[in-house]
């Protein structure tokens, strides 16, 4: 039985998270995909920093350790940053081997021609990470645009801004604070101007809406202001009137044109987005038919990103042995 043969680019948070997933779910994975998975490279730039990476796998600040070698079938991209998160995937899209980013910034940016470049090549690439963690929002959205059409979308998608807005609403605690608090437990970064000024929520708002609408608005049109400017004051004026207020990312589209912003805005008890607290994510999508939907779970993380990432790669491989088969079928009944 062939071993699948996996390489992961970067080795923080995301890309020790599928590590480790794929050491532990071994039994799982193999009933899934109906293959053994094996990391075999690690591609980072500082390779004596990691010393819990198995002995038997190949670690290496050199890329072409993985476009040069035919055994790899699958590349996990978790590295940050545009590049050379780009330029690795679509040489490895070159090489042949199909791949699954997690890489928002990069995604939202490249996304369309690494799309492209996937079906020139005839191998499949997996974005989910790149929009919400661990919810399943991608997939879901590829399989509703079969018959729904969407016309608009809400979302909460950064769960360090949601984190900090709760935690002034419930105790009354200061932004300052909030944030300080969001950096000790690990939820904020040092320099937290992504999150909290609604870089990271417009990067994933993108992605989604060129999945959606196969286009994005120019991105100097998009309204994005972030939540550095609420106060505690805010919270208990909305609360009064039953209204909290949360750091929305909005799409919709109005005669063939896209509107995008994000921006803290109050909501009513009434709607969906009320209730997602703390680090959690949430995606509201009103469509044609089946009407609206809303999905939520944890946004961000180690486990639910490469839980996400792990989804995709069940579903390409699953694609994959698919197409082989059809293939067998045809070279048996010309």
């Amino acid at each position: 039985m062939k071993t699948l043969s996996v390489a992961i680019l970067g080795f923080g948070t995301v890309g020790s998270g599928v590590y480790e997933t794929i050491q532990k779910q071994q039994h799982r994975l193999q009933q899934i995909v109906g293959n053994p998975v094996q990391v075999t490279t690690i591609v980072i730039e500082h390779p004596k920093k990691h010393v819990k990476i198995a002995q038997n796998i190949h670690v290496t600040t050199d890329i072409n350790a993985v476009i040069t070698d035919p055994n790899i079938d699958v590349v996990f991209e978790a590295i940050v940053g545009k590049e050379p998160a780009h330029t690795y995937l679509a040489q490895c899209i070159k090489a042949g081997k199909h791949v699954i980013t997690a890489n928002k910034e990069m995604f939202a940016t490249h996304g369309m021609e690494l799309k492209d470049l996937a079906a020139a090549h005839h191998v499949n690439i997996g974005f989910d990470a790149t929009t919400a963690g661990g919810i399943p929002i991608i997939q879901t959205i590829q399989k509703l645009l079969n018959i729904n059409r969407i016309h608009s979308v809400q979302a909460i998608l950064n769960g360090t801004s949601n984190y900090i807005l709760t935690e002034m609403r419930e105790l009354g605690t200061s932004f300052p604070n909030a944030l300080r608090q969001a950096q000790n437990a690990g939820y904020a970064e040092a320099d937290p101007t992504n999150d909290i000024e609604g870089y990271d929520a417009f990067y994933k708002l993108m992605i989604l809406c060129e999945l959606i609408f196969n286009k994005q608005p120019a991105w100097k049109t998009v309204k994005r202001t972030g939540i550095t400017d609420i106060k505690p004051e805010m919270h208990r004026s909305q609360a009064r009137t039953k209204q909290r207020i949360k750091h929305v990312a909005e799409i919709k589209l109005v005669n063939n044109s896209i509107h995008a912003k994000i921006e803290p805005i109050a909501i009513p008890e009434s709607h969906p987005l009320y209730a997602i607290e703390g680090v959690n994510n949430a995606i509201h999508i009103e469509t044609d038919i089946v009407g609206p939907l809303t999905l939520a779970g944890p946004g961000a993380g180690s486990f639910p990103t490469a839980s996400a990432m792990l989804e995709d790669f069940c579903q390409i491989w699953k694609q994959q042995k698919s197409s082989m088969k059809t293939n067998e079928t045809v070279l048996a009944f010309p």
